[in-house]
């Protein structure tokens, strides 16, 4: 197998820089938010729309980016995201009010919706198809870190400067990752022959997944029967419907092509990813908060509590690329969905001792799952799919992520609720999480069904010598 040069070497560190800081941007100003609210005098379902605005609209525009890397060029899109993210990130350290800084997150959620998907393209194009499991592994291990480091970083610069630079502090990263990449990269552009834009797809995906997430957001306040979540649903339900009709009718141009909606592999890596996510949010709110309200835990200790988690899901995610190119995608998919489902069941099973040691377990075969699951199914998923198309493939990925991440989230506060009987502390809370975690558990489980018996293995890397698995096709598309 032959070396990575020096110059794929800085190139892989530019792109893992730019992960870590779109990583980071989603947990790091969490535990900023009681700041924020002193600050600009607010409330916090105000300062909260500092996360979520961020979230929602990387999350809804993050397949128009990928299309938009894939037809124009990986580059262009990463630079034109990058300088946005970056200059937005600017502006909102300096917002003098809340409804300036949300806007800002906004516009800063544009440019991540570009950088990611053509960050995961580049990286995967930087290396040879012998190691596309290094390039998942290397980006959500990098992206793992971002996630466990984002709360520390946040509670040290809130701490002991002000929660503003944690915007500033993007701007010089951002830069650097821009340099490296300018002088590192440079791939020819995917050749694309239909360069028109769906945007009747743009539009009907877009305003059915804000739809959703906003619905799932609000339900926690508002309630399942309010009148106005169950119209954000129905819309959602009809808008999303719509552009299946309106994707078949686009044609070779379409915002999600033919090739990719019935390639089979893909579509159940998709789904695996939405059912684990749906794990994967809850875990991340609910543990922390577990810590906090029954363990007595401050903001920052919490974070650091995570790290059983998180540092497990960053150091085995870098270790999952040199697993995946020796073993391929199967035993690893199997393996690290079934952890993610024995994670939540042990957590739910230890969590009336009420002790920071009985959740240990539980985080750290959870961390383990995702740090194997995640990056082998990005791979599988991207690598399924033809190269011209593999910024819009994992940005679908991400989109599926977002979007189970949400609906798992709105239904795990639903059930937990209704088992704590809305109590914040005590054994009240203890009886909400082991219900929440338990119904977690069985939606892991339905992920490891998928990952066990639909998903096929890796399928591009003809020069690792294993059986091939019974009923898959050479190229990834089913049989």
């Amino acid at each position: 197998m032959k070396p990575i040069d020096r110059g794929t070497w800085l190139a892989l560190i530019a792109m893992g820089i730019a992960v870590f800081v779109i990583a980071n941007d989603f947990s790091a100003i969490n535990v900023a938010i009681p700041q924020i609210e002193h600050d600009f005098k607010t409330d916090v379902t105000t300062a909260q729309w500092v996360v979520n605005a961020y979230a929602l609209v990387f999350g809804v525009l993050i397949v128009t980016g990928g299309r938009l890397a894939d037809i124009f060029g990986r580059r262009r899109a990463f630079f034109i995201g990058t300088t946005i993210f970056a200059t937005f990130s600017a502006f909102g350290g300096a917002a003098q009010t809340e409804a300036e800084l949300i806007a800002m997150r906004v516009l800063m959620g544009i440019g991540g919706a570009l950088m990611w998907p053509a960050i995961l393209g580049m990286t995967y194009a930087a290396l040879p198809e012998e190691r596309a499991g290094l390039a998942g592994g290397f980006i959500l291990g990098a992206a793992g870190i971002g996630n466990a480091a984002g709360p520390l970083i946040g509670g040290a610069l809130t701490d002991l400067l002000s929660w503003r630079w944690i915007f500033f502090l993007n701007v010089p990263v951002s830069a650097f990752a821009i340099f490296v990449t300018w002088r590192e990269i440079h791939q020819p552009r995917p050749k694309v022959e239909d360069r028109r834009m769906d945007y009747a797809g743009i539009v009907t995906v877009t305003v059915g997944l804000v739809s959703l997430l906003i619905a799932f957001d609000q339900v926690i306040d508002w309630g399942w029967g309010d009148p106005r979540i169950i119209a954000l649903l129905a819309l959602s339900v009809i808008l999303i419907l719509s552009f299946v009709f309106v994707e078949r009718r686009a044609g070779e141009h379409a915002l999600v092509p033919p090739d990719v909606i019935k390639n089979r592999d893909f579509a159940y890596t998709c789904a695996a990813i939405l059912l684990m996510s749906a794990v994967f949010f809850a875990s991340m709110l609910y543990l922390p908060q577990f810590m906090i309200n029954v363990l007595g835990y401050s903001a920052i200790g919490a974070g650091a509590g995570m790290l059983p988690m998180m540092a497990t899901f960053a150091g085995v995610s870098f270790v999952a690329g040199n697993l995946y190119n020796r073993f391929g995608a199967k035993p690893l998919l199997i393996l690290g969905s079934a952890c993610i489902a024995v994670g939540p069941a042990l957590v739910a099973l230890l969590a009336d001792k009420e002790t920071f040691g009985a959740l240990v377990p539980g985080m750290a075969i959870l961390g383990l799952g995702i740090g194997l699951f995640y990056p082998t199914a990005t791979t599988a998923g991207v690598t399924a799919c033809d190269e011209s198309r593999r910024s819009l493939a994992g940005a679908i990925i991400y989109m599926f992520q977002i979007a189970g991440g949400s609906v798992g989230l709105g239904l795990t506060t639903t059930v937990f609720i209704g088992a704590s009987d809305r109590a914040q502390s005590g054994s009240g809370f203890i009886d909400g999480i082991q219900t929440a975690f338990t119904m977690d558990a069985a939606i892991a489980a339905g992920g490891f069904l998928i990952a066990a018996f639909l998903i096929g293995g890796r399928a591009h890397l003809p020069h690792v010598h294993r059986p091939a698995l019974a009923g898959h096709s050479p190229r990834g598309h089913g049989p």
